[in-house]
């Protein structure tokens, strides 16, 4: 079966495990940049299809991979966040914006 896509660091050493042969390359910078929005993408649909915190936590896994292969500190993508729930709020109480006149 044909994959080509990122994988988890272990998941080649499972595959061994189950007697199977994983074949793998190690992704180019820009090959790289190109997967994470890939597998960003796949782990938020698959949320949608499940929501639950197993997939929540995928989610959550690529982006912290997306702020360490930019260089950019976790600590500041949770002031972002925070600068932003002061400026527009959260999603808390439930609103939805039918239209402006």
């Amino acid at each position: 079966m044909e994959y080509n896509k990122l994988v988890r660091d272990n998941i080649p050493e499972i595959i061994i495990k189950n007697n199977q042969k994983p074949s793998t390359h190690i992704a180019s910078e820009e090959e790289f940049k190109q997967a994470l929005r890939n597998k960003l993408y796949e782990e938020v649909n698959e949320f949608i299809e499940t929501p639950n915190l197993g997939e929540m936590a995928d989610v959550l896994e690529v982006m912290y991979t997306i702020c360490d292969f930019k260089e950019d500190d976790i600590k500041e993508l949770e002031i972002f966040r925070q600068e932003k729930l002061k400026k527009n709020g959260s999603f808390s109480k439930r609103i939805i914006l039918e239209k402006v006149d």
